[in-house]
């Protein structure tokens, strides 16, 4: 059996990881952990490709333990219980990784905790997910969580080089590689996904020639023509929750429909898809329509309790509602240019009028001074400076043209006059 190129390419030490800088670089956190060998419980939290089971295998190579991997797909309790139990009879504390964390359930993850807690294993999650959604308080609490970013495009590169010198090596072939942005974007940021569409090109190529020349156009050719094959991990599951979320913010309900559908028979998680539309709600309809983000949000607690095969149908309605809905995503503009704006000006003092003063020191040096309760005028509103002197009249929110915005705007240029320029 042919081993896979990005297994082929697996580091087995930090100095040949690439990526994520900020953890394992030189003097960064992890790294300063691993080298102490003094290692915590973790969970590796990061998309796909970016090097989580990996960094799990290094650390335990480093430290020279047993490593065991379940993966929370095909694994359940009696799995981990069989592995604390062989830990606790051996006593060497051994790495326990388990894969795609966000999928094993409450009580499924309620039987590491004793376990971790006593340092039977040290555990290792990798997930995909926002941990603070999708494992358990206690285990949170037990662990370090360690973000991982998408690898950049040198990183990439690089590894497009490994592979490119490992399979010229094996297969004794000569590879060009002239023009690299479709390979980088198949990839998607994805290490395996790179690897694989690279390995699945020169396989495809290597029939014709020994002198293989990987051009754009036969890079997309030939992944477009073997996508199965090129998609072996099953992380099309990516590209098809991209196009669910595409179709939802561009309006074609029988789109969204569709790549429904296809998650629904793949048996995709029910709160995975409804948490994106959780997050489409407010990202790109927001306050175009305020009923979109709550009717997510039930759509999201119904998931929860009810689950397949049910929730198919909520899920429909819901994907349905938010494709058709106006859209707008001047809340999430408003929120990049304040925070754009924080990034260039700094740290701003808060006004003294506004600030809290809760002792008799902070009330004599101004703290609330001047300070006018909205609810004591006319209309509850009285014209205040609410911004630092340095940004004053700064605007951020610009409501776009649509019947529920085009009302906000009109209160907030009745209210302000030509402060903001509503």
């Amino acid at each position: 059996m042919l081993v896979p190129l990005a297994e082929q390419l697996r580091p087995s030490d930090l100095d040949g990881y690439i990526g994520q800088e900020h953890l394992v670089g030189k003097e960064a956190i992890l790294r300063k952990a691993i080298e102490s060998e003094n290692v915590p419980s973790m969970i590796l939290w990061g998309p796909p490709g970016s090097g989580k089971t990996t960094l799990a295998y290094i650390i335990s190579q480093q430290l020279h333990r047993k490593f065991h991997t379940l993966s929370a797909v095909s694994s359940g309790v009696k799995d981990v219980r069989e592995i604390i139990a062989k830990a606790k009879e051996s006593g060497d504390s051994p790495f326990l990784f388990i894969d795609e964390i966000h999928r094993f359930s409450k009580s499924q993850q309620d039987a590491l905790l004793n376990a971790v807690e006593k340092g039977t294993v040290i555990f290792i999650g990798a997930t995909t997910e926002n941990p603070s959604f999708e494992v358990i308080s206690p285990l949170l609490s037990r662990c370090q969580i360690y973000i991982l970013k998408p690898l950049e495009e040198d990183h990439l590169l690089k590894l497009l080089s490994m592979g490119k010198d490992r399979l010229e090596q094996d297969l004794k072939v000569r590879i060009e590689i002239p023009e690299t942005e479709a390979l980088l974007r198949i990839s998607g940021g994805d290490a395996r996904k790179l690897f694989n569409a690279l390995e699945l090109i020169v396989n495809a190529e290597i029939k014709q020639s020994e002198h293989i020349i990987i051009t754009n156009e036969k890079a997309i050719k030939i992944i477009q023509q073997n996508l199965a094959i090129y998609d072996k991990t099953g992380e099309m599951h990516y590209d098809i929750i991209s196009a669910f979320i595409k179709s939802m913010r561009g309006s074609d309900p029988n789109a969204a429909v569709y790549w429904l559908a296809r998650m629904v028979e793949a048996g995709e998680d029910p709160k995975f898809i409804a948490r994106r539309m959780l997050i489409l709600a407010s990202e790109d309809i927001g306050n175009a329509n305020p009923n979109a983000l709550l009717l997510a949000n039930a759509c999201f607690q119904a998931v929860d309790v009810i689950g397949y095969p049910e929730c198919q149908l909520i899920l429909s309605q819901t994907a349905i509602y938010l494709a058709c809905s106006v859209k707008s995503n001047a809340s999430y503009m408003a929120l990049l240019k304040a925070q754009r704006s924080f990034k260039e000006q700094g740290d701003q003092p808060v006004p003294l009028h506004i600030r809290n003063a809760p002792t008799k020191l902070m009330k004599n040096i101004g703290y609330g001074k001047d300070y006018k309760y909205a609810h004591d005028f006319e209309r509850n509103f009285v014209e205040q400076e609410f911004l630092p002197d340095k940004i004053s009249n700064s605007r951020f929110y610009d409501p776009q043209d649509n019947a529920r915005e085009n009302e906000l705007r009109a209160r907030l240029k009745a209210l302000w006059k030509k402060k903001y320029g509503y």
